[in-house]
């Protein structure tokens, strides 16, 4: 009966913005006060009632989350929406006939109706997460949750950080979602559950999930030589040794580095993060994170030699910028418009952005670090090498340029346990999201290892994630196959596919830390391992 519904439904209501009712015949025996909940479209729920007596009249009733268009007096259909915002209906005419009082033959109708929505995710209701439900309500002890809000509230009070905002969801449930101190010491602002962060390297796996989804249509392959998309690459050159004055010796490359390469830094590029080496100081010199936009950026990195041969170690790179670039090159949109077209409208991430909006800015925090003359945390001033966060110029940079939500990439995160879907919004296959979790690093490599130095035990690299991939190994709590990573301002996630539950730790710190400070990261998942 239910697909016969559906069936009948997808005659009328076009995955649009627009919809037809086209002449169809409706039987009230099935239909009369049933409501379906239909997750996979953007209608949430659908109602079809009997009235009094025909009168062949149309009517229309919007309310704040219920459409309900009344065909006649004796048949009404109720569309229950989310987040719906203008809506305009024309009614052209409609030719009703009862062979029997309580039963309608045939229905035929031309009505037209125009959408206009004041965000694009259409039916689907992005409000999610707002509250917790609860501990006991996720899968966890209220002792065990009251425990890790009062860690988390702790290390606020010690300032160790000014503020902190932390959710913890278990099988879509919200166990917790606080908020604890300042997002700006000067202001005395306080921290809220709007407040806007800078993710910086969050926005890696947003990179990643973009690049995939341009994957599953066939557009490039794990195998690909880089340079396929960057042509500009074609002649790299590798750094061999290098004396006291920075002078380098270089080779060509033994062979092109590749898509799985870059996907998991082991590229051999540099980034100016860290190093004092000859790469990574041009890295710096040329100002290649201060590119006006993407074209720069490629360019200035295509005149670096490599650090190492393709393949032979992790070195945590511009590999991520190098993929914006390659999104912008294969979609043929701008990234920042592939991004929020086809990742955060679907997913309702409207605060996640390249830049702050002017009316948003009162809502973006501040970063803080320890002072250790004044005894106390001090904001941080702002960067004069880099355009600034309120530039709407600024470049796109996909290794680290995103501002987000809490709200905002719990969605993301959610999205991703959820094997590629979320409220109805399909952004990657299951497939997919498994390959972005899966280690690919050759074997005997783990995460920052390389020919000199053995890296971390148990820790491999997936698409833009770190991956957990012998727990034991890496003397973690969390089960195996968990993959995460954090931002340069403190921000950091998980997820933990075994469990179907994610982290996330919102704060703005970078620079000097309270002496003694705790381990944030360390003290959040020894406590949420122990509260099932």
């Amino acid at each position: 009966m239910l697909l016969r519904f559906c069936k009948e439904l997808a005659k009328i209501v076009k995955v649009s913005h627009s919809l037809v009712c086209r002449g169809i015949e409706l039987k009230l025996a099935d239909f009369i006060a049933t409501k379906w909940c239909i997750k996979k479209t953007r209608l949430t729920r659908c109602t079809i009632k009997r009235h009094g007596s025909p009168k062949g009249a149309v009517a229309i009733d919007l309310k704040p989350t219920i459409l309900s268009i009344q065909l006649s007096s004796s048949l009404s259909i109720s569309f229950v929406l989310a987040r719906l915002g203008r809506i305009t209906i024309q009614a052209r005419r409609i030719f009703m006939h009862s062979d029997k009082p309580t039963y309608f033959g045939k229905l035929a109708t031309s009505i037209l109706a125009t959408f206009i929505f004041l965000n694009a995710n259409g039916f689907a209701d992005t409000s999610w997460p707002q509250t917790a439900v609860g501990a006991g309500t996720a899968g966890f002890s209220e002792t065990g949750i009251a425990s890790l809000d009062a860690a988390m509230e702790k290390i606020v009070a010690d300032q160790d950080v000014a503020g902190m905002i932390w959710m913890l969801a278990k099988d879509g449930e919200v166990a917790t979602f606080e908020t604890a101190g300042l997002a700006s010491v000067n202001d005395q602002a306080p921290m809220t559950k709007d407040t806007l962060f800078r993710i910086y390297s969050m926005t890696k796996p947003v990179t990643g999930v973009a690049l995939m989804m341009l994957h599953e249509q066939g557009l490039w392959d794990f195998d690909d030589p880089v340079s396929k998309f960057i042509p500009e690459f074609e002649n790299l050159q590798v750094m061999t040794t290098y004396d006291s004055d920075g002078n380098m010796e270089l080779v060509p490359v033994d062979r092109q580095p590749t898509m799985r390469e870059l996907l998991n830094h082991s590229a051999g590029f540099g980034y100016g993060l860290g190093g004092s080496d000859p790469v990574n100081n041009a890295f710096r010199d040329s100002g290649v994170l201060a590119s006006d936009d993407l074209d720069q950026l490629v360019n200035k990195v295509a005149a670096i030699p490599l650090l190492s041969q393709p393949g032979e170690q992790w070195y945590y790179s511009v590999a991520v910028d190098l993929q914006g670039y390659i999104v912008q090159q294969i979609s043929g949109m701008q990234f920042g418009d592939f991004l929020q077209q086809k990742i955060f409208e679907p997913l309702g991430m409207g605060d996640t952005t390249f830049y702050v909006r002017e009316e948003d800015q009162h809502r973006f925090a501040e970063v803080h670090n320890w002072d250790s003359e004044r005894n106390r945390l001090v904001q941080r001033p702002h960067r004069t090498d880099r355009a600034s966060y309120l530039d709407p110029n600024r470049i796109e940079s996909g290794g680290g340029g995103l501002v987000s939500s809490t709200h905002n990439y719990a969605r993301f995160l959610q999205m991703l346990v959820n094997e590629g879907e979320l409220d109805g919004a399909k952004i990657l296959s299951p497939e997919s999201v498994r390959i972005m979790r899966t280690n690919s690093l050759r074997d005997e490599l783990d995460i920052r290892g390389g020919p000199d130095r053995p890296g971390q035990p148990g820790i491999g690299f997936g698409v833009d994630f770190a991956v957990i991939y012998d727990p034991e190994l890496a003397n973690s709590p969390q089960g195996p196959g968990t993959y995460y990573w954090s931002g340069a301002a403190g921000t950091w996630f998980w997820i933990d596919p075994s469990q179907d539950m994610f982290w996330l730790g919102m704060i703005q710190a970078q620079g000097a830390r309270r002496p003694g400070a705790a381990n944030m990261r360390a003290v959040a998942n020894d406590i949420i391992y122990d509260s099932f």
